[in-house]
C-alpha cells in the first residue's frame, strides 16, 4: 500500500507542478511525502509550519481536486508536521487497502480526456489574470494585444503569437485571455493545452482509434490557446495534424493563441506551411523586466500575499535577480521563508542571508544552456556537438548528464526545452540525468567540489 501511496502523491503532484511556479513548487512542494491513508485522509509529511500554511490557503483545493480525479475516490488531504504523531492504520478492509490502478506511462501518454476536461476554468490556473499581470515596458505591447483579443477573439489579431524567453509571463497572458472569455461569455468552449500535451493526445487518440473524439475536441471549440508550441518543430504527424486544426478553426472565425520561446521564423525543422499561418495575425514578443517593472512585480506578489516588506528589500531583490519573474517571486519567497522560520522581520539583512546561494553578487551573469554545453564540453574534454550527439559510451554521456543537471539547476528551462537543446531528447531522459547526479552528489565530494566549480565558472562575470 505504501508504494502506490507514493505513485500516487508522485503523480499527484505532477499535475500541480504546472499551476504553480517552479520556484515555489521546489521550495514547498518537493519535500513533501505520504505518509498513511486512514478513514479515506491522505496524511503528507511537509518541512514546517510555515510550509504548511502557504499550500494550504494557495494550492489545497486544487491539490484535492487533482488527487480524487485521479483516485477516483472521495479522498481528503492533511499535511502534517514532522514530530506530528502519525495516524494509526486502520485495520485492513478490501475498500481501504485496495490499490488505485495509475494510468500506464502517464508521463509520456496521458489518457485522452473529453472535451469537458481542458474547457476552463478547470485547468486555467486562477492566479493568471489581466489584474494580476504587472504591466511595463518590456511587456505593454503584449499585453495591450492580449488584452485586445480577450475583447473581440477572431476580430482583432487572429492569430496571435507570443514569443519570449522562460518565465516572463507568456502563459499567464495566455490565461488571462481564457480567463476573461470565459467572464464575459462563460458559456464559451476555451480550451488552453501544451503542445507536448496536443501531441501526447493526438498519440493515444491514434492508439485507441477515437481520431473523432480528438478532432471534435480540438476544433468544436471558440478559442484555443497552446503553450510552447515550438515543440511541435520536428513531429510530422503532429504539425499535420495541427496544420488541419488550425485550419478549421481559422476558417470557422474561431481565435487561435499560441507561444513560444522563439518567434516562428526561427523555430527549427516547422513546416513552412506552418511558419507562414503563425505569421497570418500578430507577432508579438516579452522582454526581461527593467527595474522598475520587477519592483512593481514584487510589490504586487507581496500585496497578493498580504505581506508588508519594507521598499528596500524589494529594491535589493530586484536589483540581484535580472532574468525573469519566476526567478524574482521565488527570491522573494525565500527571503520570506528564511525570517519566518527564523522569527526575524523582513530586512535587507535577511534578504542578503536568503539569497547569498542564489543571487550572489549584482554583477553576477546569467547562466544560459548554450554556456553550460561550453563549459561542460571543455571541463571533460568533449566536443558541444558529442553532448548533443547520439552516441552513448561513457566518456560522453556523464558529460552530458552533468550538463542536464546543471541546466535544471542554473535554468528555469523546461524539462522538454533542455532535452530539446541536448539533441531532441525526451524530458524523461533529462529528469532520469538530474536524478542520477543529484544521487551521486550526496555520495561522491570530489563530484560535489567538481560541480561547485563549474557553477562558480558558469556564474562568474
Amino acid at each position: 500500500m505504501q508504494d502506490n501511496l507514493a505513485s500516487i502523491w508522485e503523480e499527484t503532484l505532477s499535475r500541480i507542478e504546472p499551476l504553480m511556479p517552479q520556484s515555489s513548487f521546489n521550495t514547498w512542494l518537493r519535500g513533501t511525502r505520504p505518509l498513511t491513508l486512514n478513514n479515506n485522509v491522505l496524511y503528507v509529511r511537509i518541512a514546517n509550519e510555515f510550509a504548511k500554511d502557504w499550500v494550504d490557503s494557495r494550492y489545497r483545493e486544487p491539490m484535492q481536486q487533482a488527487l480524487q480525479k485521479m483516485v477516483g475516490q472521495d479522498w481528503r488531504l492533511e499535511f502534517i508536521l514532522p514530530g506530528t504523531p502519525i495516524p494509526d492504520q486502520p485495520e485492513e478492509s478490501a475498500e481501504s487497502t485496495k490499490e488505485v490502478e495509475l494510468p500506464k506511462d502517464s508521463t509520456s501518454v496521458p489518457a485522452l480526456a473529453t472535451p469537458q476536461d481542458e474547457v476552463m476554468p478547470g485547468v486555467l490556473n486562477p492566479r493568471y489574470t489581466f489584474d494580476t499581470f504587472v504591466v511595463g515596458n518590456s511587456n505593454r505591447f503584449a499585453h495591450a494585444a492580449s488584452l485586445a483579443v480577450a475583447e473581440a477573439p477572431a476580430r482583432a489579431y487572429n492569430p496571435l503569437f507570443i514569443y519570449g524567453g522562460v518565465g516572463l509571463g507568456k502563459t499567464h497572458l495566455m490565461q488571462a485571455i481564457g480567463h476573461y472569455v470565459l467572464e464575459q461569455n462563460p458559456g464559451s468552449k476555451v480550451v488552453y493545452v501544451t503542445s507536448e500535451k496536443f501531441t501526447n493526445d493526438l498519440i493515444n487518440a491514434i492508439g485507441k482509434k477515437a481520431m473523432a473524439e480528438f478532432r471534435d475536441r480540438y476544433r468544436n471549440i471558440d478559442v484555443l490557446l497552446v503553450d510552447d508550441i515550438q515543440f511541435v518543430a520536428g513531429k510530422e504527424s503532429t504539425q499535420e495534424e495541427f496544420f488541419h486544426t488550425f485550419n478549421a478553426l481559422y476558417e470557422a472565425n474561431k481565435q487561435i493563441v499560441m507561444s513560444s520561446d522563439r518567434p516562428p521564423k526561427e523555430i527549427p525543422t516547422l513546416e513552412e506551411r506552418l511558419r507562414s499561418r503563425f505569421e497570418w495575425g500578430l507577432t508579438t514578443d516579452i522582454q526581461p523586466p527593467d527595474l522598475e517593472t520587477r519592483i512593481a512585480i514584487l510589490r504586487k506578489k507581496a500585496a497578493s500575499d498580504s505581506l508588508e516588506i519594507p521598499e528596500e528589500v524589494l529594491s535589493y531583490i530586484a536589483n540581484r535577480v535580472h532574468s525573469n519573474i519566476r526567478e524574482l517571486e521565488g527570491a522573494l519567497n525565500r527571503v520570506i521563508a528564511v525570517a519566518s522560520l527564523s522569527r526575524r522581520s523582513i530586512s535587507v539583512e535577511i534578504a542578503e542571508e536568503a539569497l547569498k546561494d542564489i543571487v550572489g553578487s549584482p554583477r553576477q551573469r546569467q547562466v544560459t544552456i548554450e554556456m553550460i554545453q561550453n563549459v561542460v564540453a571543455s571541463h571533460y574534454s568533449i566536443t558541444v556537438a558529442d553532448m548533443r550527439s547520439k552516441k552513448r559510451t561513457r566518456a560522453v554521456t556523464f558529460p552530458r548528464q552533468v550538463a542536464m543537471y546543471l541546466a535544471r539547476e542554473l535554468t528555469d528551462s523546461s524539462l522538454p526545452r533542455i532535452g530539446e537543446e541536448f539533441g531532441g531528447r525526451d524530458h524523461t531522459t533529462v529528469l532520469h540525468a538530474y536524478e542520477k547526479i543529484q544521487r551521486m552528489l550526496q555520495k561522491n565530494p570530489s563530484l560535489q567540489k567538481e560541480i561547485n566549480q563549474l557553477v562558480q565558472e558558469l556564474r562568474s562575470p
